[in-house]
């Protein structure tokens, strides 16, 4: 019996077809390390999200990052970044830019106020375990801003080892949490929302069409283990080559692999398709 696709290595980003790429008209793309270094947007990732606007391709970043770091990139440019919406804490919260200047960008939840006040005393109390009794345990920096999650650090500014990080998987899955690991931070959260619902969401709310009744109009690029679910959904898949670093942690692998790493490969990616058209 064949190997399933998912479960292949990835093929070079230039074996994609020119057919593959001809109905692509949106962009789903991962912040962290696949767009970013340390924190920041490279520029050459930057200058790809503009010349993907210019080209009238639609893009949507889905992310770890909480709703209040992801909503100054979600402002109109020149002050935030030439994309349609962020997806941010892993498919819970939607922002968009808006044209009332008073309130610049728009905010949804997937979870009603009621559910996220209920959650709030939970999720507090696992992040205290896991700080208590994961040896080096350390909420991520930009914890302040997370309203649906809780993110330890293990790759941003801390550093925990496998063990460690399996454990405090382990503590918020014993919670009753969702819990995934991207290439800086655990995610631990109450709720089935994912970076594919939220992707499915937001596609419906922007545009009022179902994602999956177009996946061939769509390319993912991603970076990390917790990129695995869109990987496997979307057949125009990409990792950026960073991706590498969790060889031995991947059971789904993207369909393609660029050459580059982080914004590079990115744009490697921006360069296959605006060839194409």
């Amino acid at each position: 019996m064949s190997e399933p696709q998912s479960a292949r290595r990835p093929m070079p980003l230039a074996a994609v077809s020119r057919d593959a790429w001809a109905p692509i008209r949106g962009v789903l793309t991962d912040i962290d390390d696949t767009l970013t270094r340390g924190g920041a947007v490279e520029p050459v990732a930057l200058e790809a999200l503009t010349r993907l606007r210019d080209a009238g391709v639609s893009v949507i970043a889905i992310t770890g990052r909480p709703m209040g770091w992801s909503e100054p990139f979600a402002r109109p440019p020149p002050l935030g970044w030439p994309i349609d919406a962020i997806v941010a804490e892993n498919g819970a919260v939607a922002l968009r830019a808006s044209d009332d200047p008073s309130r610049p960008v728009q905010i949804e939840y997937v979870q009603d106020g009621a559910t996220r006040a209920c959650n709030a005393q939970r999720l507090h109390e696992v992040a205290q375990r896991i700080v208590r009794e994961v040896r080096g345990a350390m909420l991520a920096r930009d914890s302040a801003g997370r309203v649906t999650d809780i993110a330890v650090d293990h790759s941003e500014f801390e550093h925990l080892d496998p063990p460690a990080i399996e454990q405090v998987v382990t503590l918020m899955r014993r919670a009753g949490m969702t819990a995934t690991v991207s290439s800086i931070h655990i995610n631990g959260w109450f709720g089935d929302h994912s970076k594919l619902s939220g992707a499915r969401w937001i596609v419906r709310r922007l545009f009022g069409r179902e994602l999956d009744a177009e996946l061939p109009a769509w390319v993912y690029v991603g970076d990390s283990t917790n990129d695995q679910e869109m990987f496997g959904h979307l057949p125009l898949s990409v990792g950026v080559s960073n991706l590498l670093r969790f060889a031995d942690q991947l059971s789904v692998w993207p369909a393609y692999l660029t050459e580059r790493e982080r914004g590079a490969g990115f744009a490697e990616v921006v360069d296959a398709l605006l060839r194409s058209r």
